[in-house]
Formats: C-alpha cells, sequence, structure tokens
C-alpha cells in the first residue's frame, strides 16, 4: 500500500506522545508499505534532524509551515463554524490546498490521519481514510472543564461540547477509526463506538531497558511539562502528596524531567524538588531513580512515561484514572493511590521495603514486554487497512 499519513506535528523530537505513537507506527508501517508523510508544523524545530530521523521510513516527507496569522484565521473561522478551536488552530485554507497537491502528485491507496485536529483535511476525500482519535479529547476537555477557574470554565465547556458533537460527526466518514484504549473508545459520544479499532501503544524494549546506575533521586516524573495533565500532576505532587511523604522521609528527593516546564513547574522546584527541563536521553531521568509516579487527575489516554518507566524496571505507582488505560495488576505489577494519603503511602513503601519494591518492578517489567509492543499493535491498524483494498469474494 501506499499510505499518506497526516500529522498535526512533526514527530521528530519524540517528546510529546502523540509524536511518539505517530513515529514508531511510521516505522513500522513502512515495513510492507510506501509512506508518504505530511506534518504540520507550527514550531521552530531544527527541520534537518527531523528529516534525518524519518527519511529511513518514509518514500516522501513533507512539512507544511502554520504561520501565527494562519492560526489565527483558522481560529477565528471555527469559531464561528461551531467547529473545536484545536480544529481550527491546524486547519487553514493555504495548507488545505498543499494537502490537496500531495495527494493528487502521489496518488495513496490509504489515508491516515493522526488526531481530529486533521480531520477536515481528509474528511470528504474519496480514498479509503482512517482516523486515529488517539484519545478520547472530548473527556479530557471535560476533565479540565471541572477543575478550572471560573473565568475559564465557560471557553473549556464550550470546547467540550464541541469536540463531542466533532468525535461524533467524523465517526462516520472515515472507513477505519482507532483509538489507544478500550476506556477512551467507550467514551466516544457515537452509537457505535464499539467499532474502533483498539490500537495500544507500545514501548522499545530494547531501548527502554533496565541499566544499573547510581541513585540521585528517590522519586521521578517525566513528560511534557507544558501538557495541562502533566502540570496539574506536579502541582498535586508538590503541594499534596510530598509534603506526606516527607513527614516520614524528610530526605525523599523528587525528580521532574521533562521538556518546556511550565512556570507553575518552574515554581515547584526546591532544595528536595529538582526540575530539569528538556534532557537529551530520558532513559536517565528513569535510570537514576529509584520508584516512578504518574499522579494523573486529568487527561485521558495511554501514558507512555509509565510504560517507559516500568520496561526500565523502575517500581511505578499511578491513579486509576491512568491504570485503567495501562491495564496493570494493582498491588501485583503496579501500586494505584486513590488520593494523595494514598499515593504518599505507596511511594513511602516502595523506598523503605525493598522486597516489595523489587517485586513491584519485577512485575511491572514483565506486563510491560508481554501486553505492549509496537510492532503487534501496528499489524492491527495494518491488516484493517489492507481490508479495504481487498475486493470481496
Amino acid at each position: 500500500m501506499k499510505i499518506f499519513v497526516l500529522l498535526p506535528r512533526i514527530p521528530y523530537p519524540l517528546e510529546k506522545g502523540d509524536k511518539l505513537r505517530a513515529y514508531n507506527q511510521i516505522k513500522q508501517l513502512a515495513k510492507n508499505n510506501e509512506i508518504v508523510l505530511c506534518a504540520l508544523n507550527d514550531k521552530n524545530i531544527d527541520q534537518q534532524k527531523a528529516f534525518q530521523a524519518l527519511q529511513p521510513y518514509c518514500g516522501s516527507i513533507n512539512f507544511i509551515k502554520l504561520s501565527k496569522l494562519r492560526i489565527l484565521t483558522g481560529l477565528i473561522r471555527a469559531f464561528f463554524k461551531g467547529l473545536p478551536m484545536q480544529c481550527g488552530y491546524f486547519y487553514n485554507r493555504q495548507a488545505a490546498r498543499k494537502v490537496d497537491t500531495l495527494i493528487a502528485k502521489h496518488q495513496p491507496d490509504m489515508l491516515y490521519g493522526q488526531l481530529v485536529r486533521v480531520a477536515e483535511y481528509i474528511r470528504h476525500k474519496d480514498i479509503p481514510k482512517a482516523i486515529d482519535y488517539q484519545d478520547v479529547f472530548s473527556y479530557g476537555m471535560k476533565r479540565r472543564r471541572d477543575i478550572a477557574s471560573w473565568i475559564t470554565r465557560p471557553v473549556y465547556h464550550m470546547e467540550y461540547q464541541r469536540l463531542c458533537r466533532y468525535e461524533a460527526k467524523v465517526f462516520d466518514e472515515f472507513d477505519v477509526k482507532t483509538i489507544i484504549s478500550q476506556p477512551d473508545r467507550d467514551l466516544i459520544p457515537h452509537p457505535k463506538h464499539e467499532e474502533i479499532l483498539i490500537i495500544p501503544n507500545g514501548v522499545d524494549h530494547e531501548y527502554f531497558r533496565p541499566r544499573q546506575e547510581e541513585k540521585r533521586y528517590d522519586v521521578v516524573f517525566t513528560g511534557n511539562m507544558s501538557y495541562a495533565p502533566n502540570v496539574n500532576a506536579v502541582d498535586y505532587l508538590s503541594n499534596e502528596i510530598l509534603p506526606i511523604v516527607w513527614k516520614t522521609l524528610p530526605e525523599a528527593k523528587m525528580y521532574i524531567a521533562g521538556a518546556t516546564p511550565d512556570p507553575k513547574v518552574k515554581k515547584a522546584a526546591s532544595d528536595r524538588i529538582v526540575v530539569s527541563g528538556w534532557l537529551d536521553d530520558i532513559r536517565d531521568a528513569y535510570a537514576q531513580s529509584r520508584v516512578f509516579i504518574a499522579p494523573m487527575r486529568i487527561g485521558t489516554g495511554l501514558q507512555n512515561k509509565l510504560l517507559e518507566a516500568m520496561s526500565m524496571g523502575l517500581p511505578a505507582i499511578t491513579t486509576p484514572l491512568a491504570n485503567a488505560s495501562l491495564g496493570a495488576k494493582p498491588n501485583e505489577e503496579i501500586l494505584v493511590g486513590n488520593n494523595a494519603e494514598e499515593l504518599a503511602k505507596h511511594i513511602i513503601t516502595l523506598l523503605t521495603d525493598q522486597g516489595k519494591a523489587a517485586q513491584i518492578a519485577q512485575a511491572g517489567y514483565d506486563f510491560t514486554n508481554r501486553v505492549y509492543d509496537w510492532g503487534k499493535s501496528t499489524e492491527i491498524l495494518e491488516s484493517e487497512m489492507k481490508k479495504l483494498l481487498t475486493p470481496n469474494p
């Protein structure tokens, strides 16, 4: 197959979950198919490095710059058309013409769009097409609305309602629909959401493997630190969870590792909380820490950070929200806490009970290696695409 892959971001560097998913799916799909990549770009990144990283897997690589003026115009149009603002941010007519030109030039067998953010570009094309919802954006927006200030709550509520309508609308316009996890699939606002294929993320187990290094930190949390759910998690850690831990273990040190830390994240830094910012190799953060925690209270989808930490042999702690997508066995493969007190207790347990920490770490490692594999998950997607192109007997 010749697959035209349309992304809202250039999938490199791999500091965001959607980039990680796109990069690894392209890498796997390229084994048996020709990939024509078209990625929108609203950031100043090193495009040459990105091109070099993607070139081994793509027959054609195309980046479309989204200027601030075009983004503003798109947002205004989306507001008056009743579209989600996320769609307006990534869609403009100039970019659409470039996408149309590329599709006409390459004549792909299949269109594959990542996230509803790009659906406007391809939803009306008369070519077999797939959309990766990835997460249920509408419910993620609802969770953000529920904790927002009274000033911003109406904005989040408007976006929540628009996303609900849009997620349901595009469902009927794509031949294949995919998503990361069953909990997210069941929240898609469409009566036939069970038709959505669950395509889980994977983890590169050869890359994220256990390393024996000196431990500089007791607890670590990683991720893109400008992403609202991660910012919220840091606030939860610094103001509610860690103060409880410090009553028992006053010397416990926390490592907040990840790109573009929000001012709220930077503010959390202290003599016992280290905020790193961008790391050239995120594995260093895992290898130098004893325990991993992902205290997620908002957001949707599978947390890649949990897969990476567990694959590197760290005992992990999270919330029911994050584990619902992960599917690890509580108290066997992972520790799950419902509130700050329970999460703090789990940290203390893993830092003071080496036997328990080793047991959780090994079981978590075995679980991720057994369940999460990019090759196996992408095979499901590729198989469904091929069915569309194979005539019925």
